[in-house]
């Protein structure tokens, strides 16, 4: 086997966790983190042996201009453990160059962790590269060369992320939600649309997101053909709000797949337009709908809501009334899903962390700023998150209920297939006679 460099080693272990998620969720972030800097801190010695040492891994050696002579492994304390790293060595030339950087790296665990969350939330500029190996004197230990391959490397990374393959994503559950941010200045602010998915084995997986778009219908369809395209199969359920572009969007790109309106947006537009003083008694009403046993007892129950309120409160019962089949599509599902997939809180919980975030930093414009923020955010927020448990009831459950979709969807669309043919055979076909 060729001898390969540390950094290499590194980035084929960092896309691993990327593609089959080989860790706990809980441990996700912590492994990516502590992978990220590993994987930043080789790259800039290896730059910097490069550059000492006058040619690149690979390359032949001339004359006398000394040699690289293995790895020795250091090792660096942070908020996520200890981090080790490989130092190469070289001989017949001085290393303070490669020395100066490893000892400088010891203390800037932080700027590093920072680093790599960036990395995975838009890439890397040059300035960030350079701020982290900086001295006490605010010298760069670091080449302009090593900085830009650096920089192009962990670019090249976030591109592949970013458009990597979805075909091995079994998709049970996809969530979408958007956010609004100002993405230019003096514009009015925009949503970024963001997709998540919980899959069959029931981890939870970041699938998608899009900056700079509308809650269009077109700018949705672009959203959701994107991930089609690099592979993602329909859904068995789609979770989103209100938005009328979104809905239609579902409805065009995932013809067979249940979509259900989030429960949360649904309840705020509701108990908005209903007094204080029967408020609560409203909302027991429409959640005991809502989160009925079954889709039977849930019309049941609606029916009842209907005729009890309708007189007192019109406005508040046709709200409850508007898309019911999609509030109640969750309840074709597993019982022990619903409470998961009846709600984008997942999301919103998200947007939370990215609001909360983008406060401290102060004023933000443009698409890299925006999206980077979005993505060190998500990274840390699902430190807490857990998949759900699926199990192979469950699993038969699911399979039964995809073929009775997918009958539901032929039979829809037959009439139409049926009218095409007769409108395309020769008359005789429809005359007993042949005349």
């Amino acid at each position: 086997m060729s001898k390969i460099p540390p950094s290499e080693r590194t980035r084929k272990a960092l896309e691993s966790l990327l593609t089959e998620g080989s860790v706990e969720e809980g441990d996700l972030r912590s492994e990516l983190v502590r992978l990220s800097v590993e994987h930043i801190v080789e790259q800039a010695l290896e730059a910097v042996a490069r550059d000492v040492l006058g040619r690149g891994y690979y390359a032949r050696r001339e004359a006398q201009q000394g040699s690289r002579n293995g790895y020795r492994t250091k090792t660096m304390k942070s908020a996520e453990g200890a981090i080790p790293f490989a130092v190469p060595q070289v001989r017949d030339v001085s290393n303070e160059a490669i020395k100066a950087v490893a000892d400088q790296v010891h203390g800037r665990t932080d700027e590093l962790e920072r680093l790599a969350v960036e990395l995975y939330a838009r890439g890397c500029s040059t300035r960030d590269i350079e701020a982290v190996f900086r001295d006490g004197a605010g010298k760069s230990l670091l080449s302009r060369t090593a900085v830009s391959e650096v920089t192009e490397a962990l670019w090249e990374q976030y591109q592949e992320f970013a458009t990597r393959d979805l075909s091995e994503v079994d998709c049970l559950y996809l969530f979408v939600d958007g956010i609004a941010e100002r993405l230019r200045p003096g514009a009015r602010r925009e949503a970024v649309l963001a997709a998540w998915a919980i899959t069959a084995d029931g981890r939870k997986l970041l699938l998608h997101l899009s900056p700079g778009t509308k809650e269009s219908t077109d700018c949705c369809r672009d959203f959701f053909e994107d991930m089609k395209r690099r592979g993602l199969g329909d859904p068995l359920l789609v979770v989103t709000d209100g938005a009328p572009g979104l809905i239609r969007a579902v409805e065009e790109c995932f013809p067979a797949s249940l979509r259900q309106r989030c429960l949360a947006h649904r309840m705020r537009n509701i108990l908005a337009k209903v007094p204080e003083e029967i408020r609560a008694e409203f909302r027991q009403a429409a959640q005991a709908s809502y989160q009925a046993p079954s889709p039977l007892m849930a019309q049941a129950l609606r029916d009842d809501l209907v005729e009890k309120y309708e007189k007192q409160l019109p406005s508040a019962v046709k709200c409850f009334l508007e898309d019911f089949d999609a509030c109640t599509a969750h309840l074709r599902c597993p019982p022990a899903h619903r409470k998961v997939i009846r709600t984008t809180n997942l999301l919103e919980r998200l947007f939370l962390e990215e609001r909360r975030r983008s406060r401290a930093a102060g004023v933000m414009f443009g698409e890299r700023p925006v999206l980077k923020m979005m993505y060190a955010s998500l990274i840390r927020a699902s430190e807490n998150w857990r998949g759900i448990r699926i199990t192979e009831f469950e699993k038969r459950q699911i399979a039964a209920l995809r073929e009775q979709l997918r009958q539901e969807h032929r039979k829809e669309n037959a009439p139409a297939v049926e009218t095409s043919k007769k409108r395309s055979a020769p008359a005789h076909v429809y005359s007993k006679t042949g005349t």
